[in-house]
């Protein structure tokens, strides 16, 4: 989980992980922000759970850069995403696990409800099949927030460097390499819409996404 600047969204996220009915995690939070103001409201939250790692970087390094370097620190075989405003469902962990394990799954994702500032639900995202990289060039639907993958998928893969987007293109790299893109159609994640993500940097977003469509 990277950290810069959520403090009024961190309880809840976390609270969400805490609280997990599979209780066997390890959890890393990546404090991305050079300014330690927030630092002590993160570890009130976190209540000295155990499970519970902050790594630091040195400066605001941003999204990718952090979650590469939790990922390599991670010790688990599956490694599930989590942004530091969205939150998960209590069993999401367990629910996604199981449907992982029964069908032999490498990488799942799961339907999502769209909340706004105040929690109020405001749409919902539905998984549905077998996501290919045909298909997934076209548009991608799913939440980073949503996903559970084992780790050895990423041993020679990781988040580009990108503003925006840098999920979906690590998706398109696991679709081409024949990676099934499992869907869970059961709503285990909620996903903020504030308006930093509505309307920030519209530039940087059409920079990516042509970066995507023609560079990936």
């Amino acid at each position: 989980m990277p950290y810069y600047d959520k403090k009024d969204y961190f309880f809840e996220s976390i609270n969400s992980v805490l609280n997990q009915t599979h209780t066997n995690l390890e959890i890393i939070i990546i404090y991305d922000d050079e300014n330690k103001n927030d630092l002590e409201h993160i570890k009130n939250c976190i209540k000295n759970d155990t499970r519970v790692k902050i790594i630091f970087n040195d400066n605001n390094k941003g999204v990718s850069y952090s979650r590469n370097k939790a990922i390599s620190i991670a010790q688990g075989k599956y490694i599930a995403f989590l942004d530091c405003d969205d939150y998960w469902e209590t069993n999401k962990i367990e629910v996604q696990l199981y449907f992982m394990l029964n069908h032999g799954y490498d990488f799942s994702h799961t339907t999502y409800q769209i909340i706004n500032y105040d929690r109020k639900i405001v749409g919902k995202i539905r998984a549905q099949g077998i996501i290919r990289y045909k298909e997934l060039l076209k548009s991608c639907d799913i939440a980073l927030s949503s996903v559970i993958l084992k780790r050895k998928l990423l041993n020679d893969m990781e988040f580009p460097e990108l503003k925006t987007k840098e999920d979906y293109v690590l998706w398109l790299g696991l679709a081409k390499k024949s990676v099934n893109l499992a869907g869970l159609d059961k709503s285990l994640m909620f996903w903020r819409q504030t308006p930093n993500s509505l309307s920030s940097s519209i530039l940087q977003k059409l920079k990516d996404a042509f970066r995507v469509y023609y560079l990936y």
